[in-house]
């Protein structure tokens, strides 16, 4: 028995039923055209309770809320592994240093973090190194250009080393290093350069010991001259003079950045140098 009326909204064809048909038989309109014909004094049909799951305002709320909850997770995770990051970055740095005084971090057993305690964080002031006791960094590009330049002291061998950081640009980012210098302060004891973008297999290679150990015993400045650093990286092949070191082949703008890192980070540490 039919108990309900439907009424179409576009030709006005009545249905009875207990729901509209899937379509008006007299003009085609679907079953969304047809409205329920309620009448007076009935109860009007009871609303749908509860959340309309495919409304926009459902959606844009559920997104809303998905999103936060990921940036906290994010921001949580963030801070919790935050301090080894940094430990990681800090004993990495510590690495390289070492590695500019040809210590060898990769042996077997070796602690790298151990090792550095016998590595004394310096500032020269201008006229003399005193302790550095702020927060060891893992970058030094900013700080050289504050005047803020930080020597690093070691014995190697029962010899005084000093160890400075030095930062510069390549062919497609940025390079940074760290120059060993042995007591006279005039020669070199070693080098560890690296950068964050060069071209695998060409200008990468500066980050390879054959290239670095290349500098090991050479001169800062030619002759008497020792306000201009005459120490160098040419073209591959072509060096002949003392100061001079081969660049890597194929790499030339790399090479032409190493070469213009090591006369400018130097040249920041003339007057410790020469004191």
């Amino acid at each position: 028995m039919a108990t309900k009326k439907f009424k179409c909204e576009l030709c006005g064809y009545i249905h009875e039923g207990d729901k509209a048909p899937a379509s008006c038989p007299k003009c085609g309109a679907g079953a969304d055209a047809f409205t329920e014909i309620v009448e007076a004094g009935a109860e009007a049909p009871a609303k749908k309770k509860g959340l309309d799951t495919g409304s926009n305002v459902y959606t844009i709320v559920y997104a809303s809320v998905m999103v936060i909850i990921v940036a906290f997770l994010l921001a949580f995770v963030s801070s919790v592994l935050k301090p080894a990051q940094e430990a990681n970055v800090e004993n990495d740095t510590k690495g390289q240093i070492l590695t500019s005084l040809n210590i060898d971090i990769k042996a077997d057993g070796f602690n790298v973090a151990k090792e550095f305690e016998n590595v004394k964080d310096m500032l020269w002031n201008g006229t003399e190194l005193v302790p550095y006791d702020g927060k060891f960094l893992s970058a030094y590009g900013s700080a050289i250009k504050a005047g803020e330049l930080h020597v690093f002291v070691a014995e190697v061998g029962g010899e005084t080393k000093y160890v400075l950081p030095v930062t510069g640009r390549g062919l497609w980012g940025g390079l940074w290093g760290y120059i060993a210098l042995n007591a006279d302060k005039k020669t070199v004891f070693g080098t560890y350069f690296y950068h964050t973008s060069e071209t695998a297999g060409l200008g990468a290679r500066i980050g390879e010991r054959w290239f670095q150990e290349q500098f090991n015993g050479k001169p800062l400045f030619a002759g008497d001259d020792t306000q201009n650093i005459a120490l160098s990286v040419v073209k591959a092949g072509a060096s002949k003079a003392e100061t001079e070191v081969d660049g890597v082949t194929g790499a030339t703008l790399t090479s032409d950045g190493v070469s213009a890192m090591v006369k400018d980070g130097l040249t920041a540490y003339i007057s410790f140098i020469n004191n």
